[in-house]
């Protein structure tokens, strides 16, 4: 997939194929597995109603252990590639982890979180003890101030802005939403970067994020690429 002008929807016949999959094994009558994400299809999009990012460049699984707040933090502060707190990859990149090349995905999630065992099943990869690193842009028309950054996860993640650390949440838990949310930030004008670091044990796993206003209300007067203009 090319991000940059076409847009080929290999991750969604994945996802499709794992859908009829699990049909298949279910038996007659089962029903059909949610597909919730697709490639992107257009070069922006916009938050939902309720304010959460749909977008996101999604990099394939690497092995960890723990969720545990020093052994999460260690996983995630580990160096697996260059530049990973800053990095703004292009849809098919491909980074070396160890000894495995794996590739970054972009992918927009029909629901109001991002479901990480669906992408990583669609594409033959663990679920369970492993990081996902995830990334978007959220690009603003002008200066916000007062906001933060509102985030559930399943199971523990940590969070970056603009290069920042601004908050964590750990343990074995299931995704609420709004479940961590960072200290009063600053969203500047233009293109803001986003990372996050997910870490699942076993089972289902999948995010959620969204912006809160200074009144604490959803933020939705921005839109949401995958790559700077500027860059």
């Amino acid at each position: 997939m090319n991000f940059r002008g076409r847009y080929i929807p290999a991750l969604a016949v994945l996802l499709g194929s794992a859908a009829l999959a699990i049909v298949a094994a279910s038996g007659a009558g089962a029903q059909t597995a949610p597909v919730t994400l697709t490639s992107p299809a257009t070069r922006e999009t916009a938050p939902g109603a309720d304010g959460f990012i749909p977008r996101w460049l999604l990099l394939e699984p690497i092995g960890v252990n723990g969720l545990t707040d020093s052994v999460v933090q260690a996983a995630v502060k580990k160096e697996y590639f260059p530049n990973q707190f800053t990095v703004v990859p292009h849809d098919s990149d491909k980074v070396t982890v160890g000894d495995a090349q794996l590739t970054w995905h972009a992918v927009d999630t029909t629901n109001y979180n991002v479901n990480l065992y669906h992408f990583a099943h669609a594409l033959g990869k663990p679920t369970s003890n492993v990081l996902f690193w995830a990334v978007t842009i959220v690009n603003c028309p002008q200066e916000m101030r007062g906001v933060r950054l509102a985030i559930g996860s399943n199971a523990a993640s940590v969070w970056w802005v603009n290069g920042q650390e601004v908050i964590g949440i750990y343990g074995d838990r299931q995704t609420v939403i709004d479940d961590g949310v960072s200290k009063r930030l600053t969203l500047k004008k233009g293109a803001n970067v986003v990372h996050a670091a997910v870490v699942n044990g076993g089972g289902a796993t999948d995010f959620c994020a969204r912006f809160l206003d200074a009144e604490d209300k959803p933020l939705r007067a921005f839109t949401v690429t995958l790559t700077d203009e500027r860059r």
